[in-house]
C-alpha cells in the first residue's frame, strides 16, 4: 500500500500567511489538517481559520495536542499556562487522507526551553514545505531557512511564496538556494473559500505535493 503523503508547512517567519496556504494545499489535496501547538485561542485559531477556508469537515481538522491562552511563542504561552510541552510526545497522527501539519511562526520558534519547532520536524522527518514571502528581506531569511533545515537533514519538498509577483527575487532564492519553486500565493481580496480554492488550482500543482510521499522517512 502506497503511503499517504504527510508535509509540514512552515515559514520563514510569522505573520506570512501560511496558515492560508496550509488551508488551500488541505483543499487542493482533499487532506486532513494539524497544528500540534495553538498559541492565542481568544481569537479565531488556527485550525478553525483553515476549516472556514478549506471547507472542511470537523473530522477533518484534527485536535491540537497544545492549547495555549496567550498568542505567543510557544514556549512561554505554556509557561503563562503553568504547563510544559513535551515534545517528544508530539508524533504526527495517522490519518486515512494526506496530512497536513502547521508549525509556528518559523523553524527557530522554541516549544519549550530545550526544543526548537525545526527539532521536532527533524525527528519527524517529514518533507516541509516553507512558505516565503516575496517581499524585501526575503532573501535572507529564506536562504537562512533553507540552510537550517539541510543542516539537520529535514528533507525540503519546495518553496510556496506568498505575495505579489516579484521576478528576480523569486529566481534568486530558487538559484541560490538550489530549491524547487513550487508555486506562488497571491494575496487575495476578498479571501474566500473560492478565492483560495481558485488561486491554488492555479499557481500550484497537487502532484507536486503528493511526492512528498516519496522524500518521507520509512518506518
Amino acid at each position: 500500500m502506497t503511503a499517504l503523503p504527510r508535509i509540514v508547512v512552515t515559514g520563514t517567519d510569522t505573520g506570512i500567511g501560511k496558515t492560508v496556504f496550509a488551508a488551500g494545499l488541505t483543499a487542493l489535496l482533499d487532506g486532513v489538517y494539524w497544528k500540534p501547538v495553538q498559541s492565542g485561542i481568544e481569537d479565531e485559531t488556527d485550525s478553525e481559520i483553515v476549516t472556514r477556508l478549506a471547507g472542511l469537515a470537523p473530522e477533518r481538522v484534527l485536535p491540537e495536542a497544545w492549547r495555549l491562552k496567550e498568542p505567543l511563542s510557544p514556549h512561554r504561552a505554556a509557561e503563562l499556562d503553568g504547563v510544559e510541552i513535551d515534545t517528544d510526545a508530539l508524533a504526527l497522527p495517522a490519518t486515512a487522507r494526506p496530512l497536513v501539519v502547521e508549525g509556528a511562526g518559523g523553524l527557530m520558534v522554541p516549544v519549550n526551553r530545550r526544543t526548537l519547532y525545526i527539532d521536532v520536524f527533524a525527528r519527524w522527518a517529514a518533507p516541509v514545505v516553507l512558505c516565503a514571502r516575496t517581499g524585501l528581506g526575503t532573501i535572507n531569511h529564506t536562504l537562512l531557512s533553507i540552510e537550517a533545515l539541510r543542516a539537520r537533514s529535514v528533507p525540503l519538498l519546495g518553496i510556496a511564496f506568498i505575495g505579489d509577483e516579484m521576478a528576480d527575487t523569486q529566481r534568486t532564492i530558487a538559484e541560490m538556494g538550489k530549491v524547487r519553486v513550487l508555486g506562488r500565493l497571491p494575496r487575495l481580496d476578498p479571501l474566500t473559500p473560492e478565492t483560495l480554492a481558485e488561486a491554488m488550482r492555479t499557481s500550484f500543482n497537487a502532484a507536486d505535493f503528493l511526492e512528498a510521499q516519496l522524500l518521507q522517512a520509512k518506518p
